[in-house]
């Protein structure tokens, strides 16, 4: 599962945020808004944070906790690894 966090660099949620996807064992890789303009212009990102999972907005915004562990838990369950 490949999970991009696209944050500004000043995002408030950002540190909670990771916090939250590190403990519920989600590994991810960070774009800062002002690093990738190509990302955020492809995905027309309006708000921060916004978490993508395998190309696809799942989060426009910061989530609540439950939400969060929700989507992550089914997408784990879900996932058939490549062969």
């Amino acid at each position: 599962m490949n999970v991009i966090l696209a944050v500004t660099k000043n995002c408030r949620h950002c540190l909670m945020l990771k916090k939250e996807l590190e403990r519920i064992g989600v590994n991810y890789t960070i774009h800062y808004f002002e690093e990738h303009p190509d990302l955020v212009e492809k995905v027309n990102i309006k708000h921060s944070p916004l978490i993508i999972a395998d190309d696809e907005v799942v989060f426009n915004g910061m989530p609540s906790i439950s939400a969060l562990e929700k989507y992550f838990d089914n997408k784990k369950k879900n996932h058939v690894p490549p062969s």
